[in-house]
C-alpha cells in the first residue's frame, strides 16, 4: 500500500506567519492548532517503515515530531525511517530543513543538478556528510527508484518531470549556480507503488497550467497541487507585498485561467491544494473561497492528514 502523510500545508513562512498580521494569521493565532500550518511537504511510504520525503521544510523538525511514523524505531539509541529527501525546487522552503538532518543518520537526497548546484555553491549545506548523506541527481522524464538506507529496493518509482516556474526567489538577480540553460529549477513528482500501481503527483510550484500538464495529471487517483494564492494579485491588494502569484512562480486557484478552472475537466479522485500562503482566504473555513475551493471538489488539508492508496 502507498502511504502519504502531509507535513506541512503552507507556503513560506507557514501560518501564522511570524511577522504578518493579515487576516488569516490572525485568525490562527486566535482559533487556535486546528489553523495553524506548516510549510509545506509530504512523507511517503511503501511499506509503512521506511518513508521518504518530498521537499525539506524549515519547520521539518515541528513536523518529524509531530509524526509517529516517523520517529525513531523502539528501543533504538539512534534510527530514522526516513532514507530520502526529493526536492522539486530550490526555495528556502524547500531546502532549509535538510539542515535539521545534521546528525549523520544515512540517507540520499535526490534532486536535479541544477538544485545540487545551488547546494553545492553554499558550504552551510556541507554539515551534511557526505559519508552518510549521499547527493544523487535526477533527469526530468527519467524514472528511478529511490533505495532504502541499505541499498535494497524500495518498490517505489519517481518520475520527475518538468512544470512552468522559476528559480529561486534568493537567487534574481544573481549568476545561477547550475547554468540558466534548460528545465530543472522546479519539478513535478509521479510517485508510484510498483507492486500495486497506485500513484499520486506532487505538484507544489507551478505558473501555468499548460495543456501538456493536465494531460499528464488526468485520471490520477490523487494530486497535490500548488494552492499559493487564491488570486493572481492577492499580494498587492492585501498590502503584503509588490509581486503577483505568478511572477512568484505559482499559479492562481481562482480566475479563467486558475487551478480550479483549468483543472476542472479532468479525471482526478482526490485534488488536495498544498503550499496555501497566508493571504490565501481559502485557508479560513468559513470563507465563500474556501466554499468555492471545496464546491469544486478541492481538500485544503490539516498538517498530520494520512491518505492511503
Amino acid at each position: 500500500m502507498l502511504r502519504v502523510v502531509v507535513l506541512g500545508a503552507a507556503a513560506g513562512g507557514g501560518v501564522p506567519q511570524w511577522n504578518c498580521g493579515c487576516e488569516g494569521c490572525r485568525a490562527a493565532r486566535k482559533g487556535g492548532p486546528e489553523l495553524h500550518r506548516t510549510q509545506a511537504s509530504v512523507a511517503f511510504s511503501g511499506d509503512g517503515e521506511s518513508w521518504f520525503l518530498i521537499n525539506a521544510s524549515p519547520d521539518l523538525r515541528q513536523q518529524l515530531n509531530a509524526t509517529p511514523q516517523l520517529h525513531p524505531r523502539a528501543g533504538a539509541l539512534r534510527h530514522s525511517p526516513i532514507a530520502g529527501v526529493i526536492l522539486t525546487n530550490s526555495e528556502v522552503d524547500a531546502v532549509a530543513g535538510l539542515l535539521s538532518m545534521r546528525e549523520s543518520s544515512p540517507f540520499t537526497i535526490y534532486a536535479h543538478d541544477k538544485v545540487l548546484a545551488i547546494l553545492a555553491s553554499n558550504s552551510i549545506f556541507n554539515v551534511l556528510n557526505e559519508k552518510h548523506v549521499r547527493r544523487q541527481p535526477i533527469s526530468i522524464r527519467e524514472p528511478f527508484e529511490p533505495r532504502l538506507t541499505d541499498g535494497a529496493r524500495s518498490g517505489l518509482e519517481v518520475l520527475p518531470f518538468a512544470v512552468s516556474g522559476k528559480s529561486a526567489w534568493y537567487l534574481e538577480g544573481k549568476a545561477h549556480p547550475g547554468g540558466t540553460s534548460g528545465d530543472g529549477d522546479t519539478l513535478g513528482l509521479k510517485i508510484t507503488d510498483k507492486a500495486t500501481g497506485k500513484y499520486f503527483y506532487f505538484i507544489a510550484a507551478c505558473a501555468d497550467v499548460t495543456d501538456a500538464l493536465k494531460a499528464e495529471i488526468d485520471g490520477a487517483s490523487l494530486v497535490f497541487f500548488d494552492g499559493t494564492v487564491w488570486r493572481d494579485d492577492e499580494m498587492i491588494r492585501a498590502g503584503l507585498g509588490h509581486k503577483t502569484g505568478k511572477s512568484m512562480g505559482h499559479v492562481a486557484m481562482s480566475g479563467d485561467d486558475g487551478a480550479i478552472a483549468r483543472l476542472a475537466d479532468l479525471d482526478i479522485d482526490r485534488k488536495i491544494f498544498l503550499h496555501i500562503n497566508n493571504s490565501n482566504p481559502a485557508l479560513l473555513p468559513a470563507s465563500p473561497e474556501r466554499k468555492a475551493a471545496e464546491a469544486a471538489g478541492w481538500q485544503i488539508p490539516a498538517d498530520g492528514t494520512e491518505i492511503v492508496l
